[in-house]
């Protein structure tokens, strides 16, 4: 029986995937059947993920690495390819957030949002896109936020480097599509993570988010990464240059 969401036989990279939902990412890829280079700045950390995954019977390694340092994306994607002999999946997945009123945002603090959020989701899209053209085909992964659509007080960077990474997509998607490389971009609304703890601890902000969604609810993490399953699959071989909202409908409810 054919199983079009099936991963068997994949590698995929996912930065930023030992915790949060680029964990729950890594987790959701090796259990759909590919073997997952986790990314991830502390080893220590990225050494139980991995030991997490083969309790379990799933693949997974190690990519220490801040993808802050554009050496380290390009070093980790030649070595992905030299030890697995193909890249199939690169989700860029690793961001940060920094709150501040914008007349207080300093410009270092806005660059390093940037450098983080958009720029090493560039710098991993054209290495992975290397072996992806040579091995004809591949799947490119960015996740975004409901963020980059709307927007709220206070994190100026973050909304302009995650309606960045859309754009980017839409970039990708047209100039890869000729290879068979499909790019994509996933934009989780309020999801439950260590991320969003402070504001899952506020009661104001928690009666607000599940208020205004209409699914009256917080996003689960793993609700976002079966959204990443599916397109890294064969079942979304025909779809690129989307970003899909994972939001519980937020975006819409004006």
């Amino acid at each position: 029986m054919e199983m079009p969401f099936a991963l068997t036989g994949k590698v995929a990279l996912v930065t930023g995937g030992s915790r949060g939902i680029g964990w729950t990412i890594s987790r959701a890829l090796a259990a759909a059947g590919a073997h997952v280079v986790i990314n991830g700045r502390d080893a220590k950390a990225l050494d139980a993920r991995v030991a997490e995954l083969a309790a379990e019977g799933l693949a997974g390694s190690a990519a220490a690495f801040d993808v802050g340092d554009e050496a380290g994306i390009v070093r980790a994607v030649e070595q992905t390819v030299e030890r697995h002999g193909h890249l199939d999946i690169a989700v860029a997945n690793a961001g940060i957030n920094h709150r501040v009123p914008l007349t207080e945002f300093a410009t270092a603090d806005f660059q390093r949002v940037l450098d983080v959020n958009l720029n090493s989701y560039f710098i991993l899209a054209r290495e992975a896109a290397r072996p992806m053209i040579r091995q004809r085909g591949g799947r490119i992964i960015v996740v975004a936020s409901m963020m980059g659509q709307i927007a709220r007080p206070g994190i100026a960077a973050y909304v302009a480097s995650k309606g960045g990474a859309a754009a980017l997509t839409k970039a990708l998607a047209v100039e890869l599509g000729e290879h068979g490389i499909t790019c994509n971009a996933i934009c989780p609304g309020f999801t439950r993570t260590d991320m969003t703890q402070i504001m899952q601890d506020n009661a104001e902000v928690t009666t607000w988010v599940e208020s205004r969604t209409p699914l009256r609810r917080w996003a689960d993490p793993r609700e976002v990464a079966s959204v990443a399953v599916f397109l890294a699959s064969e079942g979304a071989s025909y779809i690129t240059g989307h970003s899909l909202n994972v939001d519980g409908g937020f975006a819409i409810n004006a």
